[in-house]
């Protein structure tokens, strides 16, 4: 499920499929990700299908060198992701659209966005509506986002939610479109992050828990130990896990 990538080669790939106008699904994957796909078969297929999947938790990293001696040195983190692609498309003069989260967070994240990179190309960004879309408003958001001239989408939901939105729009649409999770808030500098140590160390979700209890307890006290179960009974050869899923039956039109 997940592509043993680096940053250089998502960004190349991403960068080269913008330039080309082609579509482009594209996820960062941490633990929670990654079981969304173990627990929920139509999301399993929905991630199968995506063209790039990075491991932006480091124990999804630790776990790819482990089991199929990737040799990745770093993970592929959403927000830090989400970066080196502005700098690619304001090098590359590409344009590109962020859709998700709130206004507010939006200001402040055009506004970090100016001071990074001056010349990078803003074609919209529009907040979430936080609930699902009607089929007409999935057509004029996918309207919008061609009339806005944008190479690249980023999308800032949440996940399962960004990465729903990507399968269903990715045809529709036609340029990449990278679900980034939480990169919105942290590069618009609202929502602090962990310390190096902790992310080099693999403990951000502990950094997280604390920060976010109520929200997050769930996503990290249940989801972490089943993932290591997991991976142990993969590595002892015990279990192992098919790829396929089931195509979903409805679209979900997340917005």
């Amino acid at each position: 499920m997940i592509d043993a990538a680096d940053y250089d080669g998502a960004v190349r790939v991403i960068v080269n499929a913008a330039k080309q106008r082609e579509p482009l699904s594209v996820s960062a994957l941490a633990v929670h990700g990654l079981m969304t796909g173990v627990l929920d078969s139509e999301q399993k297929y929905r991630l199968n299908h995506f063209d790039l999947l990075v491991p932006d938790g480091q124990p999804v990293r630790w776990a790819l060198n482990a089991l199929y001696s990737a040799a990745l040195k770093d993970r592929v983190y959403g927000p830090t992701l989400t970066l080196h692609v502005c700098r690619a498309a304001e090098l590359e003069g590409l344009s590109v659209f962020f859709y998700g989260t709130t206004s507010d967070t939006l200001r402040a994240l055009e506004g970090s966005l100016q001071r990074k990179f001056p010349k990078l190309r803003i074609a919209g960004m529009e907040p979430s509506k936080f609930r699902q879309l009607t089929p007409r408003e999935k057509v004029e958001l996918a309207d919008r986002v061609h009339n806005s001239g944008a190479a690249i989408v980023f999308v800032g939901l949440g996940c399962p939610r960004q990465e729903a939105f990507a399968y269903e729009f990715r045809k529709i649409i036609g340029v990449p479109i990278l679900a980034v999770g939480a990169a919105f808030p942290f590069i618009a500098e609202l929502l602090p992050q962990a310390p190096r140590w902790m992310q080099n160390a693999g403990l951000e979700w502990l950094y997280r828990l604390f920060s976010e209890p109520k929200r997050l307890w769930r996503r990290y006290l249940v989801f972490n130990p089943a993932y290591l179960t997991l991976l142990i009974l993969q590595a002892l050869g015990i279990k192992k896990y098919s790829p396929n899923g089931q195509a979903p039956t409805t679209e979900l039109l997340y917005g």
